[in-house]
């Protein structure tokens, strides 16, 4: 009789709390009742065939998957599988060798950055990428850049319709600090705060665009346990509040599994497993691949997380 598989990621499951900066831990998984998104029929991310090298060594292998609108995709795997790097041919960092990304209705070899942020992707970064010198209000509104209708010489000139401009962007601003449960840290210099309100800040910036579709890179990263549940909480309000689709890499596994309707597992650059979080959690090619069982000449990772 073969023993059951290892459990090798359980974790408390996040359900929401009446005050949206309180998390407790819940007796379900994932969305309390009623939280459950309407997915799109059709896919507001698409990647096919993605393959990745850098000078010969090959970061991702003929990856593809879907992520439907409304949903949470979770993007795991073990150190150096790829993750990160996949994350950048998504946001337009990296241009893969071949394969395609479908968004905002075209089929890209490459996605421009700039045209994907003004179709509707943000992103956040394994390393807080804020100005530290700035407030916390200051650095929200660097994320409405591109939604400035005013001309620079209207700006410049302090006319109406930049005038206008500044006080729609600030309103905007303010709702997001309010949805983040960070509007008394307004004037706050960020560079001082707390390392959990600057990924809160950070999150708030991409918000500000008022994305579509968020990436967020590793936003538990360094968090206490309190921290990761109140940023838990942030991530299903964002995506069952505003709708927005969420594709989320993660190294707590449990909170990825608990949070996330669809997961893809990235091993040696090449995709494992791609399924319900309660499926993947029992796919035996993922508890391989955490086992560190040996992959021999499976491939070689480019080092990218």
């Amino acid at each position: 009789m073969s023993s059951p598989a290892p459990q090798l990621f359980e974790a408390e499951a996040y359900v929401r709390s009446p005050a949206l900066s309180e998390v407790v831990p819940g007796p379900v998984a994932s969305r309390a009742p009623g939280q459950e998104p309407a997915f799109g029929a059709e896919p507001i991310l698409e990647l096919l065939h993605i393959s990745l090298s850098f000078k010969g060594v090959r970061a991702l292998s003929d990856v593809g998957f879907a992520v439907r609108a409304g949903e949470i995709c979770g993007l795991i795997g073990p150190n150096g599988a790829g993750k990160s790097s996949l994350l950048n041919v998504m946001s337009g960092v990296y241009r893969p060798q071949q394969g395609s990304i479908h968004f905002g209705g075209r089929a890209h070899a490459r996605v421009d950055a700039a045209w994907a942020a003004r179709h509707g992707m943000a992103r956040t970064f394994q390393n807080i990428a804020l100005f530290r010198g700035m407030t916390v209000l200051d650095n929200v509104l660097t994320g409405k850049t591109l939604s400035t209708r005013a001309t620079f010489l209207e700006q410049a000139l302090t006319l109406p319709r930049a005038r206008r401009d500044a006080v729609r962007q600030r309103e905007e601003a303010e709702q997001v600090l309010g949805l983040l449960g960070i509007a008394q840290h307004r004037d706050s210099v960020v560079g001082k705060l707390p390392y959990g309100l600057q990924k809160r800040v950070e999150l708030g910036r991409a918000l500000a665009a008022r994305p579509t579709l968020l990436l967020l890179d590793e936003p538990f990263a360094g968090m206490s346990a309190q921290e990761k549940q109140a940023m838990a909480e942030l991530v299903l309000e964002v995506n069952t509040s505003l709708g927005t689709s969420v594709v989320l890499i993660e190294h707590d596994i449990g909170i990825v599994l608990d949070l996330a309707d669809h997961v893809v597992v990235l091993d040696y650059g090449r995709k494992i497993a791609d399924d319900t979080p309660e499926r993947v959690r029992q796919d035996p090619a993922v508890i391989d691949a955490y086992l560190g069982v040996d992959h021999g000449a499976t491939g070689a990772s480019a080092g990218a997380s």
